[in-house]
């Protein structure tokens, strides 16, 4: 077998065992005033992000990751929340999987990936004290072998609105070249952004914490520019004052660097 490793082949001892974990908070914000408006922003977060919705991510996500869906399993709750479990491999059937069907107070969906797995979980948060309402995407791609989770970041990113992106990468045990000497990672990067597009990456403030040494990837990314009709939820943000709009602009950008600096300001 052989691998492309900091720009040079190398060829490989037997299996690849090599574990690539991929992890990422998305948050999309939401300004509703009235407690009415509050619950329907909920309800429609619910029904935009169901179970088939999170479901149809997850098939594309193992399509573009090279890996093969085997099983599927959706559950809708009442009054909201979802999961979903999906049994994927790389190429070779499962027998018999075993599914879960517990109540989850958010959406769920969870894929296991032979010796590895995909999972995403929904979290809609709100605080009724300010109007603001904060839908949170969990979404973890583990790996191992020839297959690679940074190849689904740009769509993933794609599928929901993106205000705040936290993302983790990190390529963990060792596999060995027909030497005997450890391989650590199997393929060339410097940093998660290689990954994104860069009509992506230009709607947003961007920045790393690499451990280059360590094999240990992390990227911030925030959306430079809020255009304040795209945060407005309800019929009672029609005839919003200009100082009106002004402070909830101001209360938008407060969450979004709260958010991506994991501090409260």
């Amino acid at each position: 077998m052989l691998k492309h490793v900091r720009g040079r082949k190398v060829r490989l001892e037997g299996f690849n065992n090599l574990t690539k974990s991929l992890s990422f908070n998305i948050y999309d914000l939401c300004y509703a005033r009235s407690q009415e408006s509050q619950i329907e922003y909920l309800e429609y977060i619910d029904k935009e992000y169901d179970s088939e919705r999170l479901k149809g991510i997850i098939e594309e996500v193992t399509r573009i990751i090279d890996a093969k869906l085997v099983n599927v399993t959706t559950q809708d709750y009442d009054p909201r929340g979802a999961s979903v479990v999906a049994l994927i491999n790389e190429d070779h059937p499962v027998l018999s999987p075993a599914v879960s069907t517990n109540h989850l107070p958010e959406a769920s969906i969870v894929g296991h990936l032979d010796k590895s797995h995909i999972t995403a979980h929904t979290y809609p948060e709100f605080d009724t004290s300010t109007g603001l309402a904060t839908f949170r995407v969990d979404i973890d791609v583990s790996t191992c072998g020839m297959i690679s989770p940074l190849r689904a970041l740009h769509y993933l990113i794609d599928c929901f609105d993106s205000d705040v992106v936290l993302i983790d990468y990190r390529v963990r045990g060792f596999t060995r070249d027909t030497k005997g000497n450890k391989v650590f990672i199997d393929h060339d990067i410097s940093s998660i952004q290689d990954f994104i597009d860069e009509d992506v990456l230009s709607d947003y403030l961007v920045y790393d914490i690499n451990i280059l040494s360590d094999n240990i990837f992390h990227t911030k990314m925030r959306k430079k520019e809020i255009k304040l009709n795209d945060y407005l939820f309800g019929p009672e943000i029609e005839d919003l004052s200009q100082e009106e709009r002004k402070r909830i602009r101001d209360l938008i950008r407060k969450e979004m660097q709260e958010i991506f600096e994991c501090e409260n300001f």
